[in-house]
């Protein structure tokens, strides 16, 4: 009963408006229907959602590479993004302002005061590319072209000593940079877990 109150209450608050009155207490519990299209689902609300419409927010870079985009960038163009659209939050060398600092911390994590950028604390360089890709610039994310994520992610490795300077970052290279703090992370055991 309480189950049920709960989510009559729910559904309510948060504006959910059926025109014969709520759903029966027995539907609660029971799982919309993604058979058919506009609102055929069992609460009469939602619809499935296109596999084109999803594209634009499956977005996703998994640590082995999975889901980087076409595109490449170099050391030399990231510091020309990084100083027109990054230096002022993460400062003119990515030592930090009113954003992270994103260079610098080798050897600091297991120190009273451990300092954590890409180059101390990430474990993959592929999170860094769907980081960058998903969140920055800060106040317009994921407005840079996937050529410029590319060009910052190598520009920061470099950065960090992590590639040499005249690295060509791609789908199939990003994946083989070795981050300093790859171990430093323990594998989650649960079933489902990434």
């Amino acid at each position: 009963m309480l189950k049920t109150f709960v989510a009559v209450t729910t559904m309510f608050a948060c504006g959910a408006v059926y025109a014969d009155g709520p759903p029966a207490a027995a539907s609660m519990s029971a799982p919309a229907s993604a058979s058919g299209s506009g609102n055929s689902g069992k609460y009469g609300i939602g619809k499935p959602i296109d596999n084109a419409a999803l594209a634009r927010w499956n977005i996703d870079v998994s640590p082995d590479g999975h889901g980087l985009p076409a595109g490449s960038g170099t050391v030399a163009a990231g510091a020309h993004v990084f100083a027109a659209k990054c230096a002022m939050c993460h400062g003119k060398g990515g030592e930090g302002g009113i954003g992270d600092p994103l260079v610098g911390g080798a050897g600091t994590l297991t120190s009273a005061t451990p300092k954590k950028t890409v180059g101390s604390y990430w474990p993959y360089a592929t999170t860094l590319f769907d980081y960058i890709r998903r969140a920055m610039p800060y106040n317009a994310p994921e407005s840079l072209s996937a050529d410029e994520v590319y060009s910052v992610s190598a520009w920061l490795l470099y950065m960090n000593g992590i590639v040499p300077e005249h690295t060509t970052l791609d789908a199939k290279t990003l994946p083989r940079v070795r981050m300093p703090n790859r171990e430093g992370f323990i594998p989650d055991p649960r079933p489902g877990a990434l």
